[in-house]
């Protein structure tokens, strides 16, 4: 039996949640995979997994083993990455996720230009609106959004955003301009479905919740946009979302100085021993890039 594969095979089973969505993961046939999983536990003289009709539980046996399996399988990509002189130049597949509209307007400018840069380096972009797991997930930088979780990752900060509200100058010109949040029970609101029916302002110091007429639900940050921009009513968006529509004019931000906290963007990646020069270069490469485009 070939360990690595068998390894390999536990560990796809494992994190698609069946046997047969194992199989489907791997694009192997699910009598091969089962028996691989079977030969593994015969091997090991223990149960690994449960199985149900629906999913499957690791035993404690099984749980010990994945997280040896996992270390192994990082250890063996490292001497990979060592052995193909990934630490001498930057070459090979970089691996990064990003939120799904700033990624759009700000990464991938600066990821393609860094494609032109480096030759011998692949990218791998995923546009993810959640946190993953960078090591079991074989990502090797993020840009995250707003404070940071995980304290086990490296970060540096690579700009600022803030909430802001807005609405065209055709709706303030037929609806008038609100000076207080209070006053948005008298206007439309474009509500995103990220958020609540309610929008929450700084007014004195404390948190004063304000609700608008809700005539219009999106859930695209896009629609968003275009619907405030056609006068259909006040609309609450980041502002790395509208920054030609704020600088035309298109849009006018109001009741700013209800506003709330900036929020920091950061640029994170794990590190385990060295680290490959794709991943400093890039870094080293994007990080003035987004600094320029956001305040910070």
């Amino acid at each position: 039996m070939d360990r690595l594969d068998a390894m390999k095979v536990f560990l796809a089973v494992v994190d698609a949640g069946s046997l047969s969505a194992g199989s489907k993961s791997l694009n192997a046939p699910l009598p091969s995979v089962s028996r691989k999983v079977a030969d593994l536990e015969r091997r090991l003289g223990a149960n690994l997994i449960i199985r149900t009709s629906r999913n499957l539980q690791l035993t404690d046996a099984g749980r010990e083993y994945a997280e040896a399996a996992r270390k192994i399988m990082r250890d063996i990509e490292e001497a990979e990455r060592r052995a193909s002189g990934e630490y001498q130049s930057p070459r090979g597949t970089l691996t990064i996720t990003m939120p799904i509209d700033y990624g759009y307007r700000y990464v991938l400018p600066v990821a393609l230009s860094f494609l032109e840069e480096y030759p011998e380096v692949s990218l791998n972009l995923l546009s993810l609106d959640r946190s993953i797991h960078l090591v079991d997930e074989g990502v090797d930088v993020a840009i995250r959004l707003g404070d940071l979780v995980d304290s086990s990752l490296y970060a540096v900060k690579a700009g600022e955003f803030r909430l802001l509200t807005c609405a065209s100058p055709a709706y303030l010109d037929r609806h008038g301009v609100p000076a207080h949040p209070s006053e948005l029970a008298k206007h439309d609101g474009i509500i995103f479905d990220k958020q609540t029916f309610f929008w929450t302002f700084n007014v004195d110091g404390k948190a004063v919740e304000a609700i608008p007429r809700n005539r219009l639900q999106v859930n695209t940050a896009a629609n968003c946009v275009a619907a405030a921009l056609r006068g259909a009513g006040v609309a609450r968006l980041f502002d790395y979302q509208v920054p030609d529509e704020l600088s035309s004019g298109a849009l006018v931000p109001i009741l700013s100085e209800f506003g709330g906290d900036s929020h920091p963007i950061h640029i994170v990646y794990p590190r385990q021993g060295l680290l490959a020069l794709k991943v400093r270069s890039f870094i080293d490469w994007a990080l003035p890039r987004l600094r320029a485009n956001t305040r910070s």
